[in-house]
């Protein structure tokens, strides 16, 4: 059990991360393995997150502190969070590959929800599973890059050919 020394510096590291985050995922991490929570911790760090297990109660006192709108009473199993200082759509994208790639040996694993921090919005669990499925931003660029260059390009060989046909 842990002192309220323990406690108060559980409270200060969450608000902190709180107040660097613009997007928050919670998860359940029931039954999953070390190591593998390292994996997800590592894949997190690649976009600028955070993953913390702090007691539901301790996170809804910083909740209530920040004017969170979200009520981690809600969640039934273990939740574990992401701060996250990208967008939600970000969060939730590599939550959802990491849990789409260990679905087999992770059945328990589970995003339980999300909250915009900016937006002041919370997601339900199949809201952030959808967020989570779309493509990553750097993917749609290029798809709209491609898809704009697609007519020009079109343009460019038919006026070539124009160009041979009249010599």
């Amino acid at each position: 059990m842990k002192t309220k020394i323990q406690k108060t510096q559980d409270i200060k590291k969450a608000t902190e991360l709180l107040e660097g985050s613009k997007s928050l995922v919670f998860v359940d991490f029931s039954k999953t393995p070390t190591r593998e929570v390292g994996v997800l911790k590592n894949a997190l760090a690649a976009i600028e997150s955070t993953y913390k297990v702090i007691k539901k109660r301790l996170l809804g006192l910083v909740f209530k502190q920040k004017n969170v709108d979200v009520d981690v009473a809600q969640f039934e199993s273990q939740l574990g969070t992401i701060f996250s200082s990208r967008d939600i759509v970000d969060a939730a994208g590599t939550v959802y590959r990491f849990a789409k790639s260990k679905e087999k040996e992770l059945p328990e694993f589970k995003m339980m929800g999300g909250y915009d921090v900016l937006a002041s919005r919370f997601y339900s669990a199949d809201e952030i599973k959808r967020l989570g499925q779309l493509p990553t931003r750097e993917i749609l660029l290029g798809q709209l890059v491609g898809m704009v260059q697609a007519p020009l390009r079109t343009l460019a060989n038919v006026l070539d050919q124009i160009s041979k046909k009249g010599q």
